[in-house]
């Protein structure tokens, strides 16, 4: 008996019977819903990369810095610091732009780089073990100590005990806290004032000033300070080496903390950052205090009166007037009549035969001398091989200015010889004064120099130019320093594009 379209149930119709679910029927439907719903996330836009991937498909860095010498500040030529030519180069192998932000204060930053609401905070942070705790440090790339800074005119103090009959006021969320909380250990009546409104900056012009009596700053920020708040000592540090590292926020995501670790491993091995710190910092010593002061009572005596001259001759020779008026300073320190014992004269102790070169009449009338200054420096400038980058180009233009090119040429080869970079003026700044040296300078093509002198000779003159600069710009280290919470917004954001190094 043939079975009715009633006994055949669903059959009937053209509906397959459902089949016994298995586990690994199961497990298939699974895996399918899965790959399912991930293309289809993939199609909409929505699936969630690594940080260091969420970086590149924007194409921004966020960085967050502070208005520093040490760090980040605006200068005639633009942006410049250590940590903005870190980022810059962070930046330009990730193929990003950067853009920088400056909370209004040390302590917003740490705030906000814990709670990740920034990629990068690159602002001269000390590396502590309650840091740690917040926040991740990428590799150390400087080391510093804390110092107590005094003001000149007044009694050194010798130890922390004779911290205990002045005012010693110190920025907030700084280690500086840290350590006086670890000295009053042993010095229980050690006191301070921790100061909510201004940066470190700030309070190192209220010492220069006479307004407090102490203050603690990193090494680093000492030194480059000092020079343009000549009333500032060091008394003595307060803490062991510290290192500096950029931080970053505590997550699981390891991507773009890994690619921070590349990049520090890489420019440490080529050398790159060692040629940044000496940029920075290779010539913030060469400057004494009595020389400071005797710059700026110049500076007020002399210079005005050679003033249209440095401008006439930076105009027509496209230098900056301040670099060629440094050159001026280091050379007769701006006396017309100047003389030395091997006969070179002037404003820009030029020779006689340089002189007869440019067609220079007077070596002392001071309008020909700056402008035949200018005109050989352009010449070396010129002559100085192509490959060599700014601004060693110009700190190798200024030695040859002193010693010659071919004493330059001979002090390059040496470097080559001896593993340096021949290209990198800190490299070859250390071969220059082998050429006093009978062992050294017979190898070389054009024998003895007073290898020495070009090297004080340049950083001299970086040391005049950056004084320049402060006292004829407005000052924006100052001004950041002492308008606490002005017209800038909180979070001012500046964005760079990798190109602008």
């Amino acid at each position: 008996m043939r079975p009715t379209d009633k006994d055949k149930g669903s059959a009937a119709i053209g509906i397959e019977p459902m089949r016994p679910i298995t586990w690994t029927r199961l497990i298939r439907l699974i895996i399918g819903f899965i790959l399912t719903a991930t293309l289809t996330t993939c199609d909409n836009g929505f699936l969630s990369n690594n940080k260091l991937e969420q970086i590149k498909q924007a194409g921004i860095l966020h960085v967050l810095t502070r208005n520093d010498p040490t760090t980040y500040y605006e200068s005639p030529e633009g942006y410049t610091g250590l940590e903005y030519d870190l980022v810059m180069l962070f930046a330009k192998q990730l193929g990003v732009t950067a853009k920088f932000e400056t909370p209004s204060s040390f302590d917003d930053i740490l705030k906000r780089i814990s709670k990740g609401k920034a990629d990068i905070a690159a602002a001269g942070l000390t590396v502590t073990e309650q840091r740690s705790k917040r926040m991740r440090f990428a590799p150390t790339y400087h080391e510093i100590t804390e110092q107590l800074i005094y003001r000149s005119g007044t009694r050194r103090p010798n130890n922390v005990s004779s911290l205990t009959h002045g005012i010693i006021e110190v920025a907030k969320s700084t280690s500086h806290i840290d350590s006086l909380i670890y000295l009053k250990r042993d010095t229980p009546e050690l006191t301070w004032n921790v100061n909510d409104e201004l940066d470190t900056n700030g309070l190192l012009y209220l010492v220069n000033e006479g307004l407090i009596d102490y203050t603690v700053a990193d090494s680093n920020q000492a030194i480059l300070i000092r020079r343009f708040y000549p009333k500032l000592n060091i008394a003595f540090d307060i803490s062991e080496p510290r290192q500096l590292a950029w931080a970053l926020s505590l997550s699981d995501d390891n991507s773009l903390y890994n690619e921070v670790m590349r990049f520090f491993n890489r420019i440490k091995k080529d050398k790159t950052l060692d040629q940044l710190i000496e940029k920075h910092y290779g010539h913030t010593s060469s400057l004494s205090y009595i020389g400071n002061c005797k710059f700026r009572q110049q500076k007020k005596s002399r210079l005005p009166r050679l003033q249209k001259y440095f401008n006439l001759a930076a105009t027509q020779y496209n230098i900056d007037w301040r670099l060629l008026a440094a050159i001026g300073y280091q050379e007769s320190h701006w006396l017309d009549k100047a003389i030395s014992p091997t006969g070179v004269e002037g404003i820009m102790m030029l020779t006689n035969n340089t002189a007869e070169e440019l067609g220079i009449n007077d070596r002392t009338d001071s309008s020909q001398s700056i402008d035949g200054g200018a005109r050989y420096f352009q010449q070396r400038i010129q002559l100085i091989p192509e490959q060599i980058p700014e601004p060693d180009r110009t700190w190798f233009a200024l030695a040859s200015y002193n010693v010659g090119l071919g004493h330059l040429e001979d002090a390059r080869v040496l470097t080559k010889k001896q593993g340096g970079n021949p290209d990198k003026w800190m490299d070859v700044k250390q071969r220059l004064p082998l050429l006093t040296q009978s062992k050294w300078h017979q190898q070389t093509k054009h024998g003895y120099a007073r290898g020495k002198e070009p090297v004080i000779f340049v950083e001299n003159i970086r040391s005049y130019y950056d004084l320049l600069v402060w006292l004829t710009e407005e000052n924006q280290i100052k001004k950041n320093a002492m308008e606490v919470n002005s017209e800038n917004p909180e979070n001012e954001a500046v964005t760079i594009a990798p190109a602008a190094l």
